[in-house]
């Protein structure tokens, strides 16, 4: 959706002077759509509550992120979007761009500059992979393990997922089919400059889900972030696989007897969309909001409360302590040199352009 311009103007406007809710022009409450877990603190300790404090907007927190594209699609076509703002992972970003169910960006007019005055285009580089994707962070989707469950070896390949020999017990992994037929792939040989033309084939998705299938008795299928961190900490699986700040959570902040499997994270962009078609008066909010929460100081800050790298460039120096722990964040960012030795980079494109005809295949084969 592309706004009028009479629209752009009043909203450059409102941005610019910050104006809070009592001036009428924008809503008083907003829906804001996350992960929930640590991830959603995170945002609460460094977007949310400031904001607040700052505008006296009320903020009501959705858990709902893994819907968001069947949720907004519904939402739509019923002609009723509750939702203002909605952190969704790139490849959702690009879909919902591409279904016109997200609203476009300008960077340079509805993102803060740097501190320097670089522009925010020019600050987020080549992470704005669409043009409704305002990014946030670089994560990484890997595996975590029970240490007192895997003897004196622990696992260092990602493939030892696959080994139930070497490593007996359940293992979880997220109920889609992303990554985890990357990492099938990976495991059954496959190249990996050349994972992506394998999975692009009927051939290809066969033989991931044939190397799954070799495991699926032993998998607990997770939905939500929280899931693997619970089950790894309640000691209802031996490994499984989350996103690295999940980890980091259960790690360093719950002190579990758990230890990180950095080979072969899979990169990935996380960020928020508008949807498309909002009043103007919460149109007005969301893109406050959006120059507040994803300036140069306000990325920096939420690596404070959980291990995700910053999407701007000009946050990363400022990637400090832990606002708690006063441990230093930068070790733990999967950005980290040490932890990126064998990366498995995401790709947004395919999986924009393949994702429902391969989960539909994907969720036909975990039903069987």
């Amino acid at each position: 959706m592309k706004l009028t311009k009479t629209l752009l103007a009043t909203t450059a406007l409102t941005v610019a002077a910050g104006m809070a809710s009592a001036d009428g022009h924008m809503a008083s409450e907003m829906t804001i759509v996350s992960w929930g877990g640590a991830y959603s603190n995170s945002q609460q300790e460094a977007y949310h509550n400031p904001y607040m404090e700052k505008t006296g907007v009320n903020i009501i927190n959705d858990s709902s992120s893994s819907e968001a594209v069947a949720k907004l699609r519904a939402m739509n076509e019923a002609g009723n979007v509750t939702w203002d703002v909605v952190d969704v992972v790139a490849a959702d970003a690009i879909r919902l761009c591409d279904e016109g169910l997200a609203m476009e960006i300008d960077p340079d007019e509805h993102l803060a500059p740097a501190p320097d005055g670089t522009s925010a285009e020019d600050d987020f580089g080549d992470l704005i992979v669409s043009d409704c994707f305002i990014p946030q962070i670089v994560y990484s989707t890997t595996f975590g393990y029970r240490t007192d469950m895997v003897g004196d070896t622990p696992p260092t390949s990602v493939c030892d997922v696959f080994d139930t020999e070497a490593y007996p017990g359940k293992r979880a992994l997220e109920k889609n089919p992303i990554n985890n037929m990357e990492w099938a792939l990976l495991c059954d040989g496959v190249a990996k400059d050349e994972v992506y033309d394998v999975l692009e084939t009927e051939e290809g998705q066969q033989q991931a889900l044939d190397k799954l299938a070799t495991i699926k008795d032993e998998v607990i299928w997770w939905s939500a972030g929280a899931d693997t961190p619970q089950l790894l900490a309640d000691g209802e699986i031996v490994m499984g696989s989350t996103y690295n700040g999940r980890l980091f959570s259960v790690i360093e902040e719950q002190k579990q007897p758990v230890a990180m499997l950095w080979d072969a994270q899979v990169f990935d962009l996380d960020g928020w969309i508008i949807p498309a078609g909002l009043p103007e008066d919460r149109l007005a909010r969301a893109l406050d909001y959006i120059y507040f929460a994803t300036d140069t100081q306000r990325l920096a800050d939420q690596s404070k409360y959980i291990s995700y790298g910053p999407a701007r460039a000009s946050s990363a120096p400022l990637v400090s302590t832990h606002a708690d722990l006063g441990i230093e964040m930068a070790p733990h960012m999967p950005t980290d040199p040490e932890n990126a030795k064998n990366t498995f980079l995401y790709n947004y494109e395919f999986w924009a352009d393949y994702r429902d005809d391969i989960d539909a295949k994907f969720q036909a084969w975990l039903a069987q």
